[in-house]
């Protein structure tokens, strides 16, 4: 896979799965995952995506500290609906990390390594999203603001020119080095605390 340098400097994250390590699927239950699986999982890189990641990650640093989270042991509240805005691609990384699902995801075993029920919409909750652990009930609330990296002022323009049927390569290329530029900028801006915000 050909993806855009920056990718590699955007720290990996570990979780420990029981279920993983229940099934023999992974040593010591230990997952490692990076912000390229997840431009896999969603089919492209974009601030939302970003956005994702970083509110994910930084939640489970926030609940564990120095500990590995614990895959499938989080709950995740949303204040949206998850079919508005882009609610639904931030749910499908959120689960790609936690597991956590609202009724589809592995129902168990005997009661154990549940992971449907752990995810919600429409909670009234401060921020876009809560992450909770299950175990001990501490819990931070965190929101992503991609308005902190602005656009370039020529990128609309470069998305109806790479739009255009008669569009060149070398259109369609300017307009997703920009895109991608932006994205990379929000992960500096996120290492230097901005764009992110806990309660």
């Amino acid at each position: 896979m050909a993806y855009p340098a920056f990718f590699d400097t955007i720290p990996t994250v570990i979780l420990r799965d029981p279920l993983a390590r229940f099934l023999g699927a992974a040593e010591d239950g230990l997952i490692e995952y990076s912000f390229a699986e997840v431009v896999k999982l969603t089919g492209h890189s974009c601030p939302t995506v970003a956005g994702a990641w970083l509110m994910t990650v930084g939640a489970l640093k926030r609940l564990y500290g120095d500990d590995t989270p614990i895959r499938g042991e989080v709950a995740v509240r949303f204040q949206k609906n998850a079919a508005e805005g882009v609610t639904g691609v931030i749910a499908g990384v959120v689960t790609f990390l936690t597991g956590a699902t609202e009724d589809t995801g592995f129902k168990g075993l005997r009661g154990r390594f549940v992971r449907r029920g752990l995810m919600s919409f429409d909670q009234p909750i401060d921020g876009d999203i809560r992450f909770e652990r299950v175990d001990t009930g501490q819990a931070v609330t965190v929101s992503f603001d991609a308005s902190q990296v602005p656009s370039p002022s020529d990128l609309m323009p470069r998305l109806f020119m790479a739009m255009d049927k008669e569009a060149t390569q070398e259109q369609k290329a300017a307009f997703a080095a920009a895109w991608q530029d932006r994205v990379r900028r929000i992960f500096e801006e996120a290492e230097k605390g901005q764009v992110l915000k806990y309660a």
